[in-house]
């Protein structure tokens, strides 16, 4: 049986293998939109941030809110404190469309993190065109030579990228393709297992100069915390918050933790 990661890369390839636009007319069209918003700069600093994430669903979880409204829960979460928003765009396994990110980045003046699989370079393109200021980039779902494409084509555009990791082998493939936000995403793709000791027992690993980002798996102020002191600069949160009875609420008890060092 294939595993959810396989199962939805080998979607979302195929529409790549059907996609006949070419690249370097989509990069000139991206360069010609507005210049996106400074997503790496709100997650330093000497406490922890976070990364507020608008989903209507899960393969794991299945509806988490399969009604909500982007743009009301992004003035939710900026109300909260959160630094950056995370709009899921994949429509297949999450529900989500470009029009959500759109309509969330539009209600607020937070940075937007594109979330979906991307596996070309078009993907990235495309980030920039929906209006995203940055892009995920997951190292399991690209080999070497195209992580190192998607990236450069990303720094091009004036996008983050933000890094997705799982284990050290990934976090060495991620640090030696120059990456400077590194996500550790305590949710295993293959198997959506949650272990909880992953992001701790990894901090270490992520140099200083590298933002670190944790995700998946944070449901209380206890978890932050700890994350916080493992050195995390930020965390990046769905499930809890899509969620909470009060969403604002919920973000004011995750941020805020003295960040502790790596």
């Amino acid at each position: 049986m294939p595993t959810y990661l396989e199962e939805i890369l080998a979607s979302h390839r195929a529409g790549a293998a059907e996609d006949a636009r070419v690249l370097d007319d989509l990069v000139e069209q991206a360069k010609a939109t507005p210049a996106p918003r400074n997503f790496a700069g709100p997650l330093g600093g000497d406490s922890l941030s976070c990364i507020a994430e608008i989903k209507r669903r899960s393969p794991s979880k299945g509806d988490l809110d399969p009604d909500l409204v982007p743009e009301l829960v992004a003035k939710e979460y900026a109300a909260g404190g959160a630094a950056c928003l995370s709009v899921l765009t994949d429509t297949d396994y999450f529900g989500g469309t470009a029009a959500d990110l759109v309509g969330a980045r539009r209600a607020c003046p937070l940075p937007v993190l594109r979330k979906d699989f991307t596996v070309q370079e078009s993907d990235v393109a495309d980030a920039r065109l929906m209006g995203a200021d940055a892009v995920l980039l997951i190292v399991a779902a690209l080999e070497d030579g195209a992580l190192r494409r998607c990236a450069a084509l990303a720094d091009e555009l004036g996008l983050a990228a933000l890094v997705e990791v799982h284990d050290e082998r990934e976090l060495e493939r991620a640090l030696e393709a120059g990456s400077r936000i590194v996500g550790v995403n305590q949710r295993d793709l293959r198997t959506f297992q949650v272990d909880r000791e992953r992001a701790c027992a990894m901090a270490a690993e992520i140099p200083a100069g590298v933002l670190a980002v944790a995700e998946s798996g944070i449901r209380d102020a206890g978890d932050a915390r700890r994350l916080a002191e493992a050195g995390y600069d930020a965390i990046l949160v769905g499930e809890t918050l899509v969620r909470a009875k009060d969403r604002a609420r919920q973000l004011r008890d995750l941020v805020g933790h003295p960040v502790g060092r790596r």
